[in-house]
């Protein structure tokens, strides 16, 4: 597959605003870790090459196991995810492939139960940012693992 355009470069100040805001929401109150989870399961839903291949480095430099990793894709059945965890990849879910009935009253109170009214919003808007991201790597066909020296993913070892 080769890249269409290289949308980073090319409105650099764009790029600046999104990745301004992704770390506006890194900063919040959701645990890195799970905000990593969430942009796992978003780009795995949209099929985001090049946002899945960042996210799963990213991750596993920030010391997440390995297993966990694998397991997002079937987080349901999966045993490795706490209550936390598992509503934020609902929500993701729920948030990545609206439904026409929008959001349901059963999958907003297992977030409600597990996260701050300022959590939600943080959440949300971690979810907003990825399918964003998503968006634009799959539009312009970004190259899995061709930013990796540039972000320092290399620094992962997942050659």
């Amino acid at each position: 597959m080769t890249q269409r355009l290289n949308h980073m470069q090319l409105v650099p100040e764009l790029t600046s605003k999104l990745t301004e805001l992704t770390f506006a929401v890194k900063k919040g109150e959701v645990e890195v870790s799970t905000l990593a989870l969430v942009e796992i399961r978003s780009s795995q839903l949209n099929g985001c090459a090049f946002c899945l291949d960042m996210h799963v480095k990213q991750a596993k430099i920030h010391r997440e196991r390995e297993l966990r990793l694998h397991h997002v894709a079937i987080w349901r059945e999966s045993t490795l995810f706490n209550d936390r965890e598992r509503a934020a990849l609902e929500w993701t879910e729920a948030l990545t492939r609206l439904s026409p009935e929008g959001v349901s009253d059963e999958v907003y109170e297992k977030v409600r139960e597990q996260f701050s009214e300022k959590e939600i919003v943080e959440l949300t808007y971690m979810v907003m940012v990825i399918n964003a991201w998503n968006r634009a790597s799959i539009a312009f066909r970004s190259v899995p693992g061709s930013a990796d020296k540039a972000f320092g993913l290399d620094k992962a070892n997942l050659n």
